[in-house]
């Protein structure tokens, strides 16, 4: 079995020939912190540690995949000191000493690096990263190209024309273009960055209290460290005292900071600079099976088609599921659990490296029970008796707290085949101390779902720490993030589907009737993927401040919007009946109207019946024409004509008012759940790229506030006798936002003396004084303002204002030298966008614009326009969310009976009890105010009323 020849599945000879290096040391220490605690004899810790070097399986099987290379080297720190030592004795002395795990595992990663085909190099006396820089500039001069896998961004000074640094942990890619988007300064100046920054990780001082901006700045200025050091006279302030005070310093910061790109590596890379000997070879499986025998890791044994020296793998001999590599760690550790053995008397389902237990009577329950109540982290799933979250009754239960292992507790099965279950009733009594217990933490998929499913069994559930769907939604919000989707995308594995069990369409079979065998399989695998799936998302979150912030943000928000839904809101059914009926009726009359004018009756939703009357028989103008060349009766050509015609303008006003009667005045009371006579929406976070919320069932995010008839639906939604509705938002808010993130002193001032921002908006584009503005200019810099927002262009301007596109690119040209800061955001915002493929929130939200480098022009504009807007739309989401999660603590902690009952956009919408209303009208615009400190106050208002509609 042994193969020790080169890897024939790298690129031929005749392509071109790439270098690929890995940073073993920054590998290994990521594998060791990401993994679980695994033990080559589960459950005794006096047993070798193996979860760095299961983690270093993945990473290298995975990096392999990934980017094919001809050469190849894994490079790690050798022991004992280096040059940079001698330099500076200081060197790295507040480095914490190397967990003991750690330590014994990295003779074991060296050999198994070498049994998977790589160079393994480990050179005394340098770091690794100086024999990554000489073997990575040897390459280059021979125009090979190189990737460095690594998360240090120090290597980012070699990055050049044949040299790319890669991240796999984020996916971050640092060639020439992303060093100087990330950093402000090309590679060529990241020595010089990097001296004047100094490295808190290793000790070496720079300049005092000069950050990465003030370096950038100083560096793209001066052109160099030592012309800037030439120049420290200059400098004026705190900073330039600082940098005349480091000068006799800087010249050593630089040399320990510069990799080295001429080490002596004779004896350890032959012939150099022939890269020959750093041929990336194919595994040598025969010692590998030995090597993953050794160390416990029986799914790979089996993958090699070996088995495991023990009992306990002869008796689990069925083919093992292929459960792919998946994104670094995402493979699930496939060691034997410290967990009490499997009694005979729950049936056992077992495919390979999987163990799925069903639970059928109490000595397997409690076994699972003690499971749970000991586990840092246990992953649970319902299976229900319907979608609709306020509804759905239990029909059992799944639970995971080791990846591959999972146990299904069928409760409610009542196919003709179904065995005998334990007692609903009793299995939830017995789990409520440990679903209710705020610290047995608990992950889930959709959490939010699963929350209401218990609570409509009377259980609250707490201490949900962890929501895989809200994991992907902050780490790849443009990505799908169902659990069947994202289990194949991070760990490599595919799993039973609903369909698969209980079929499609008119011959769709309850849950409940499906075999309990075939339930327990795939109910386990929803459970143990997505702890799976956790495993892999998470430490990718975790290493990024900004993405754990949100998603920390959304975690608490779920549990926010639990409580809204739960809540619901009160409907009106008599004032619905009679709008409903005045809609209607005015419907009837629109259609008369239309028929007259027309000269006959004809179906007023044809676009084929209509082309004909507007065209051929009443002569009107051809707007535009469909991609097929017919000639188009779309909502724009039909708002276009009604300036003019008075059919076009009758079928508005028909679509509008039959939709707004079809959706809501007809549907809403049927929609309130019989129990509560409310009606409770359901509000999607893992939908909007921007984080805001959706709602559906009903929609009330889309109810017409622009029309009477449409503002009239929200007085349907009602307060109970005693309380009232109030309503509260932010004023202003994106228009803050910009203020905030352009740092625009005009904008900054209107703000912070709380003057009306149109009409100073207004006073600086017309040249006028403030109370000397028109009513028509303030409308004109209303439309500017928040069209901007949107990336209006000229001719969007126009549009909305009626005016030339030549007086429209006037207005904006004077907008934007009388704010300035707004123009160089917008740029500056562009180009990141351009650079990193994402914008970002004030909070750290990450905003993807998949077609920012578009070749379609229309594309590229579209993604330009999102990449400024979308950091406001994406922070003014973020701020609610922080308002909804604020709000509702406090009137947890003041023991308030004040109830949230909806979020629509940037409003937050309560049911009051008359004696809390002044607690409301002071303390509610105070805490949304004070949930960020902006640069600009934010400001939020509340009314009251009887009625939604009335509270504004």
């Amino acid at each position: 079995m042994s193969d020790t020849n080169p890897d024939t599945s790298t690129p031929s000879s005749s392509t071109k020939p790439a270098l690929l290096l890995v940073d073993g040391s920054s590998y290994l220490y990521r594998a060791f912190h990401a993994m679980p605690d695994l033990r080559a004899v589960p459950g005794d810790p006096s047993s070798p540690a193996t979860g760095a070097i299961r983690g270093m399986i993945n990473m290298m099987e995975r990096l392999r995949k990934d980017v094919p290379a001809v050469y190849a080297a894994c490079v790690f720190d050798a022991k004992g000191p280096t040059f940079r030592d001698e330099l500076y004795p200081a060197y790295k002395a507040n480095r914490s000493p190397m967990p003991d795990d750690l330590r014994s595992q990295i003779e074991p990663i060296h050999e198994l690096v070498r049994l998977m085909g790589w160079t393994v190099l480990d050179v005394p006396g340098v770091e690794a990263d100086d024999v990554i820089a000489t073997l990575a500039h040897v390459a280059a001069q021979q125009g090979i190209e190189v990737t460095v896998s690594s998360g240090d961004k120090d290597l980012s000074q070699l990055v050049n024309e044949h040299i790319t640094i890669i991240d796999t942990m984020n996916g971050k890619v640092r060639d020439v273009a992303g060093v100087t988007a990330e950093f402000g300064v090309p590679p060529s100046l990241m020595i010089d960055y990097q001296t004047l920054v100094g490295d808190t990780v290793d000790n070496v001082p720079g300049v005092a209290k000069v950050g990465p901006k003030t370096a950038a700045k100083w560096l793209m200025e001066y052109g160099s460290l030592d012309n800037l050091m030439a120049h420290a006279h200059d400098i004026k302030g705190v900073a330039g005292e600082n940098l005349r005070q480091a000068v006799d310093w800087l010249p050593k910061g630089r040399a320990l900071v510069s990799m080295k790109t001429d080490c002596d590596l004779n004896g350890w890379v032959p012939d150099l600079p022939s890269l020959a000997s750093l041929h990336l070879h194919a595994p040598d499986k025969e010692k590998l099976l030995n090597f993953y025998q050794t160390y416990g890791f029986k799914g790979l044994v089996q993958s090699l088609g070996g088995a495991m020296p023990s009992p306990v793998a002869k008796a689990k001999a069925a083919k093992p599921k292929d459960t792919g590599m998946g994104d670094l760690f995402g493979s699930a550790p496939d060691e034997e659990p410290a967990a009490a053995p499997v009694l005979d008397t729950a049936a056992s389902s077992v495919q390979g490296e999987l163990q799925y237990d069903t639970v059928l009577d109490w000595a397997a329950f409690y076994t699972w029970l003690a499971r749970i109540e000991q586990a840092p982290l246990t992953a649970i799933d319902t299976e229900t008796t319907s979608l609709d979250a306020m509804r759905a009754e239990i029909v059992g239960i799944s639970l995971s707290v080791t990846p591959g292992e999972a146990a299904y507790i069928p409760l409610a099965h009542n196919g003709p085949a179904a065995p005998e279950q334990l007692p609903l009733a009793e299995v939830l009594a017995k789990l409520k101390p440990w679903l209710e217990n705020p610290a047995r933490h608990k992950l889930g998929q959709n959490i939010k779902y699963d929350r209401h499913v218990f609570a409509n069994h009377g259980i609250e559930v707490q201490g949900y720490a962890h929501d895989t769907m809200l994991e992907s939604y902050v780490l790849e919000v443009h990505k799908p993030h169902g659990l069947s989707s994202l289990a194949e995308r991070h760990v490599g594995r595919k799993g039973v589907t609903y369909e698969d069990l209980c079929g499609k369409g008119a011959h769709q079979i309850p849950f409940a009737q499906v075999e309990v065998d075939k339930a327990a399989h795939y109910s386990c695998e929803d459970s143990d993927q997505c702890l799976d799936v956790h495993l892999a998302l998470w430490p990718q979150i975790e290493a990024h401040a900004g993405l754990k912030y949100v998603y920390e943000l959304e975690i608490a928000t779920s549990e926010s919007l639990y409580r809204i839904e739960r809540n619901g809101v009160l409907i009106d059914a008599p004032t619905l009946a009679a709008q409903s009926q005045a809609l209607g009726e005015r419907i009837v009359q629109l259609e008369t109207e239309a028929y007259e004018i027309a000269g006959q009756p004809f179906n007023l939703s044809s676009p084929k019946q209509l082309g004909e009357i507007f065209f051929d028989k009443l002569g009107l103008p051809v707007i535009k024409k469909t991609a097929t060349g017919a000639r188009s009766t779309d909502e724009e050509v039909l708002e276009k004509l009604a300036e003019d015609y008075p059919l076009p303008a009758r079928i508005l006003e028909h679509r509008s008012l039959a939709k707004l009667k079809g959706t809501y005045t007809d549907k809403l009371a049927q929609l309130a759940l019989p129990r509560t006579g409310r009606v409770h929406t359901n509000y999607a976070q893992a939908v909007a790229v921007t984080g805001r919320l959706s709602s559906n069932e009903p929609n009330l995010q889309n109810i017409p506030v622009r029309t009477a008839e449409g503002r009239k639906v929200r007085e349907a939604f009602v307060a109970p006798a005693g309380c009232v509705i109030a309503s509260a938002d932010y004023s202003q808010i994106e228009l803050r936002i910009m203020a905030h993130l352009s740092d625009d002193p005009a904008l900054l001032k209107a703000f912070h003396e709380g003057l009306d921002v149109h009409k100073a908006t207004a006073a600086e584009v017309f040249g006028a004084t403030p109370d000397t503005v028109s009513s028509e200019q303030r409308r004109y810099a209303k439309t500017i303002n928040f069209g901007l927002i949107y990336g209006m262009s000229a001719f969007g301007l126009a549009k909305a204002l009626t005016i030339d596109n030549t007086a429209a690119k006037n207005y904006i040209t004077r907008y934007f030298e009388r704010f300035a800061g707004v123009k160089h955001y917008m740029d500056a915002t562009r180009e990141q966008a351009k650079a990193l493929g994402y914008v970002e929130t004030v909070f750290g939200r990450r905003l993807m614009l998949p077609e920012i480098n578009s070749p379609n022009g229309p594309r590229r504009a579209g993604a330009e326009r999102a990449a400024i807007n979308a950091p406001m739309q994406g922070t003014a989401a973020d701020l609610i969310k922080l308002s909804m999660v604020a709000v509702q603590k406090a009137l947890d902690e003041q023991g308030k009976t004040t109830k949230v009952i909806m979020q629509v956009h940037d409003e937050l919408v309560f049911e009051v009890p008359e004696a809390e209303v002044e607690w409301v009208r002071t303390e509610v615009p105070r805490i949304m105010a004070g949930v960020a400190d902006l640069k600009v106050p934010l400001l939020a208002e509340v009314g009251f009323g009887p009625n939604w509609e009335k509270a504004h």
